[in-house]
């Protein structure tokens, strides 16, 4: 009788060949702002994150047999956004008022919600410090395929045109609307950075940061005279096999 041969499994065929597999999922925390804050905003007021949710997928490639460099692409799943108020002089505004457009420069308090539905394709390099902690760096681009960046004024005044404009009052409860979702772009990019810590044979925490390099805005819009980065910390858990 002719003796049975064992014939290697998938897995063991990725393991041979360096290849690992990660599925995770977390939250966002962060927001989108310019840098340096500039001088039409006075005072941020309140910020809040919305539930900004992630889940993704990665292949992992290790470069050598002790699996201390790889490269990392994957593709995730995930929602950007936040909600503030700030006090503001000057800022840059297009405000609806019975149905009718009013642009020009805003003195007074600004309510703002963001929020951006992305898929991310990250492609990172991994350095594995020890069995329990890898770090990472690399890029990232997305497309974001819902935007919205909507809010009121109140309390205030605006000056159409120009701050010495015909002057607009709010006062008491009067507000006024605004919505500049049809001018946030549809494709960003930027760095992300971050490390992973093993708790579990094949389970792991991670943290990671994505710092945007372009305007949240299109390059065409000019309302808003001050560019804006999506700056998010991600914390979630990872499963490898």
């Amino acid at each position: 009788m002719a003796a049975q041969t064992d014939r290697p499994s998938s897995i063991d065929k990725s393991i041979a060949l360096g290849l690992e597999y990660e599925v995770n999922a977390g939250i966002n925390l962060g927001g989108a702002s310019p840098l340096p804050l500039p001088v039409e905003i006075r005072e941020i007021n309140s910020y809040m994150p919305l539930l900004n949710m992630q889940i993704g997928a990665n292949v992992i490639k290790w470069l050598d047999r002790e699996h201390k460099w790889g490269i990392k692409a994957g593709l995730r799943l995930e929602v950007k956004g936040m909600e503030t108020k700030a006090t503001v002089k000057n800022y840059g505004m297009e405000i609806i008022q019975n149905d009718k457009k009013l642009s020009g420069k805003w003195t007074g308090h600004v309510q703002t919600r963001y929020s951006s539905q992305q898929l991310a394709f990250p492609v990172v390099g991994l350095y594995r410090i020890n069995k329990r902690w890898d770090i990472n760096f690399g890029a990232y681009v997305a497309y974001a395929f819902k935007n919205s960046f909507d809010g009121y004024v109140y309390d205030g005044y605006l000056r159409e045109g120009n701050p010495t404009g015909n002057k607009v009052t709010f006062e008491d409860d009067a507000q006024a609307t605004y919505d500049f979702g049809d001018n946030l772009r549809r494709f960003q990019w930027g760095l992300q950075c971050g490390g992973a810590w093993k708790a579990l044979n094949r389970l792991s925490v991670n943290a990671n940061i994505t710092w945007g390099l372009n305007d949240i805005f299109e390059s065409s819009f000019k309302t808003v005279s001050f560019n804006m980065y999506p700056i998010y910390l991600n914390i979630g858990f990872g499963y490898i096999f």
